[in-house]
């Protein structure tokens, strides 16, 4: 696994096998699960190496994780996304379906990323924090002035467009969790899954 850009600076052949060992461990495992130990022996090089250039295993997490939001996660949540969120839609329904095939498609791309992103942020609030500033304003206030306009043409009720944006995100979110991390050996049904996800928050938005 090659991920040069994750870092912020030059990195040594062996220093690269510990980014990549780490990566791979932090993604199968999460960051309470792994070990130097065991992210050392994958990378093959003594435990010592790892805290020459990390104090601890959080250092070498938000060492990876800091970074990659900042130059991997972000330009892929936000490339491409303008388009979609400010596109010609006929109703609701096809702004939200296009908002969660153009996500899916996102995280199916960087299955391993987005892996570590959602199992790491919710623990880590630097990391959270991070993201909302090079992310959450951007977008947010782009796709809530789409909400106010769906709002206004009476298509869906007419709460705060940002719980709107929240509510949306949370069973976009719960779905990924769901068929990427939680159960990604489950496939037969994902289509009806998503299916149902769509027609809950339609539902709610307009009977609410």
């Amino acid at each position: 696994m090659e991920n040069k850009e994750v870092g912020q600076e030059q990195l040594t052949e062996k220093q690269q096998r510990i980014v990549d060992a780490a990566i791979e461990i932090f993604a199968a495992k999460g960051y309470s699960g792994a070990s130097t130990s065991e992210i050392a022996k994958k990378a093959g090089v003594a435990e010592g190496t790892i805290f020459r250039r990390y104090k601890t295993k959080k250092e070498l997490l938000m060492s990876i994780v800091g970074p990659m939001i900042s130059k991997v996660i972000a330009p892929i949540i936000v490339k491409d996304f303008d388009k979609v969120i400010t596109a010609d839609y006929k109703d609701f329904e096809s702004f939200l379906r296009a908002i969660f095939s153009n996500r899916l498609k996102l995280v199916e791309k960087n299955q391993i990323l987005i892996k570590i992103a959602i199992q790491e942020i919710p623990f880590h609030p630097e990391l959270k924090e991070k993201l909302f500033e090079v992310v959450g304003k951007e977008v947010f206030k782009s796709i809530c002035q789409r909400i106010e306009d769906f709002q206004l043409k009476g298509e869906i009720v007419k709460i705060h467009p940002k719980l709107v944006v929240q509510l949306i995100f949370s069973s976009l979110f719960g779905y990924v969790a769901s068929n990427f991390i939680l159960f990604p050996e489950r496939s037969v049904h994902q289509d009806n899954e998503l299916e149902h996800t769509i027609q809950f928050i339609l539902k709610g938005l307009r009977q609410y």
